[in-house]
């Protein structure tokens, strides 16, 4: 049985810990472009041309769109 210290020290633990990271990195990526939905809407542009450029799905701009109102 793996001690605590031994099972961090570990390649799965490590594999884990990066897969981790790389998940919230991701969520961040997105949530940062969520935010910015609103901006790109008082510019001007569609909700087809935020979708594009962030690439992002129609639905998501909507729904960021509705819960910024």
């Amino acid at each position: 049985m793996y001690s605590m210290e031994e099972f961090k020290k570990s390649r799965l633990y490590k594999g884990m810990q990066r897969m981790a990271k790389e998940e919230g990195r991701q969520e961040g990526i997105k949530e940062a472009k969520l935010l910015a939905v609103p901006m790109f809407l008082e510019l001007g542009l569609t909700v087809e041309e935020i979708a594009q450029r962030l690439d992002l799905t129609v639905e998501q701009v909507q729904k960021a769109a509705q819960n910024n109102e």
